[in-house]
């Protein structure tokens, strides 16, 4: 039985590979290790501390985070780290509870410092173990959706991206691993874009526990407005940007 074209194909890949590098085998062996310590140590820690519950119901995460007594900070930041990794999970509760526990400055200074490390770990798996790890770790619409920019990358269409509300920028981190862009542009743009919605969700935190309440009206209705927005015209934004690079490319041509 002869082996299907696909399989060739990758069999006559690995083989091109071993002949040109000859420490290609030993990259991906060392390279699936470090990804099963990665993912085992991962699973331990998310299950053994019950860390999903964080997630989801705030009061188990402010308790959570509080029994670490003086490392309540390094507890905060793990999860803001943990939430971009493990992409599919929400981040708005992890920031909201830093504006909570350490008022709107620190609690944007941590919940940044959090989530600046998450995403330059998103990045960096998906730099060192490629697009099979990265179909794996998000959704394949997600890849879809953002394939067409990072083919024709540009560092404000990706800003823009980080910068809009509802956008997977957790998934956004993964993919822009796969591109060219360099290191410290990335940690550049994902910070700086994801800057605003860390304050609104700071300064919400803060105002819940000092029971102001017309400042956390005005807060969410801000945060609910902008979302409403990007919720129904982020498809036509993209559009405008794919034909706007579309024309910017002909141009060059």
């Amino acid at each position: 039985m002869t082996s299907p074209k696909p399989l060739r194909k990758l069999k006559k890949l690995i083989l091109k590979k071993l002949r040109a590098e000859p420490g290609f085998m030993k990259k991906i062996v060392l390279r699936t290790v470090l990804l099963l310590v990665i993912v085992t140590a991962g699973i331990y820690f998310f299950f053994h501390y019950n860390l999903y519950t964080c997630f989801t119901n705030e009061e188990k995460a402010i308790r959570l985070i509080n029994s670490f007594g003086p490392y309540s900070v390094l507890m905060l930041i793990g999860l803001q780290i943990a939430q971009v990794i493990i992409a599919p999970i929400p981040g708005e509760v992890t920031g909201f509870i830093g504006g909570y526990l350490y008022g709107p400055l620190w609690g944007t200074i941590y919940s940044t410092i959090g989530l600046t490390i998450g995403s330059w770990l998103a990045f960096f798996l998906a730099r060192l173990f490629g697009l099979p790890f990265v179909e794996k770790a998000i959704s394949q619409e997600h890849i879809k959706k953002f394939d067409y920019f990072m083919e024709h990358q540009g560092s404000l269409v990706s800003f823009i991206l980080f910068l809009l509300p509802g956008f997977p920028k957790d998934s956004l981190c993964y993919i822009m691993g796969l591109s060219h862009i360099k290191t410290s542009h990335f940690l550049l743009i994902s910070t700086v874009g994801r800057l605003l919605g860390t304050i609104m969700l700071s300064v919400a935190g803060s105002f819940s526990r000092n029971h102001n309440n017309s400042g956390l009206v005005i807060v969410l209705a801000i945060s609910a407005v902008a979302v409403a927005l990007a919720f129904f015209y982020r498809e036509k934004w993209l559009a405008m940007l794919r034909e706007r690079k579309k024309r910017h490319v002909h141009t060059e041509m």
